[in-house]
């Protein structure tokens, strides 16, 4: 039975990755930050066969600690501070986990291989977000980083020293330049969800309108399971590599919107959506689309579900969320 340790459990990679691996007959355990993290009851409830550790991506003893207790085959480290928007507010935190943390985790697992620099295969969570202002579109992976948030940087970071320790210490480490994904595990705090959210409730009478940023930034959103088969797919070939998982499809906030409210019967949206400066990025990303070409032709990936699906899906669990409350 392989053994699987995953940092970030707690977020939707992390649960969607620990039922993958679960199914696949991994033995699998996760890391969460501090002993009372109120989202341990999250995991026990989705995937109550984990093992949680208590660590800290900013605290090597703890991940050392973590990687000796577990022994992992793989490692998949999907922690960060991820919210886009927060980085700004909060650029030495997002620093300090988002990209120092990469360097904690590939040090934890250098020394627990030891002279064996492939025994444990290591998986790096990077982001779209590096491409930033898109020196190229589609976006591939030779495409020039470009970053334009304090996330993205700090995402670089982790993205380079993935490849320093591949190349440096002959490490099996492979990073994953993940689209953005979503799904109805996606928190409150990003703009599909945010959206979803609000869409069903004023569907239900429970508020009027919903206030957003920019309604004309475009992205490639797919769903977030059928990324995690990604992560593991890369893990399992003979050498690490970088690739990018997209769908290589861009949507608008707007064409989002009118497909959610579409769902719920409202065709015309335009007076239950306000825009307000605040919700504006400092520097924003215009467009992000994903050549999954490299990922297709040599893992086999393939996303299994369209952006309507993806949507639909969504905003009817936020439906079926809000009737069993009431």
């Amino acid at each position: 039975m392989p053994t699987a340790l995953i940092t970030g459990i707690t977020g939707q990679d992390g649960l969607y990755l620990a039922e993958l691996l679960l199914g696949k007959g991994y033995e699998v355990h996760g890391i969460v930050r501090g002993q009372n993290n109120p989202k341990r009851d999250l995991v026990a409830e989705v995937v109550p066969e984990v093992t949680l550790h208590t660590g800290d991506l900013t605290d090597l003893s703890s991940l050392m600690r973590a990687m000796s207790a577990t022994q992992p085959d793989e490692v998949y480290n999907l922690g960060a501070v991820s919210f886009v928007a927060y980085s700004w507010d909060n650029a030495r935190v997002t620093t300090d986990v988002t990209g120092n943390g990469v360097l904690n985790m590939l040090e934890a697992v250098r020394l627990f291989c030891g002279s064996d620099p492939t025994r444990t295969r290591f998986y790096q969570a990077s982001s779209s977000e590096m491409f930033g202002k898109v020196q190229e579109v589609p976006q591939r992976e030779t495409t020039l980083l470009w970053p334009r948030s304090p996330y993205g940087v700090a995402k670089v970071f982790g993205h380079y020293m993935t490849i320093n320790y591949r190349e440096s210490y002959g490490m099996h480490a492979s990073s994953g330049i993940l689209f953005n994904h979503e799904s109805p595990r996606r928190g409150p705090e990003f703009v599909t969800r945010k959206v979803s959210m609000a869409v069903a409730r004023i569907a239900l009478g429970l508020q009027d309108r919903i206030v957003m940023g920019n309604l004309d930034a475009q992205r490639d959103w797919g769903f977030a399971g059928d990324y995690v088969e990604g992560m593991w797919r890369m893990l399992q070939q003979p050498a690490g590599d970088d690739y990018v998982l997209a769908t290589g499809e861009t949507h608008s906030i707007r064409e989002l919107l009118d497909i959610a409210f579409s769902h719920v019967g409202i065709e015309d949206w335009s007076d239950r959506v306000g825009q307000d400066p605040r919700f504006m990025r400092p520097a924003e990303v215009d467009q992000l689309i994903g050549d999954a070409s490299k990922a297709r032709d040599r893992l086999g990936w393939r996303p299994t579900v369209g952006f309507d699906e993806l949507v639909h899906m969504m905003v009817d669990h936020d439906l079926s969320v809000l009737r069993a409350a009431r």
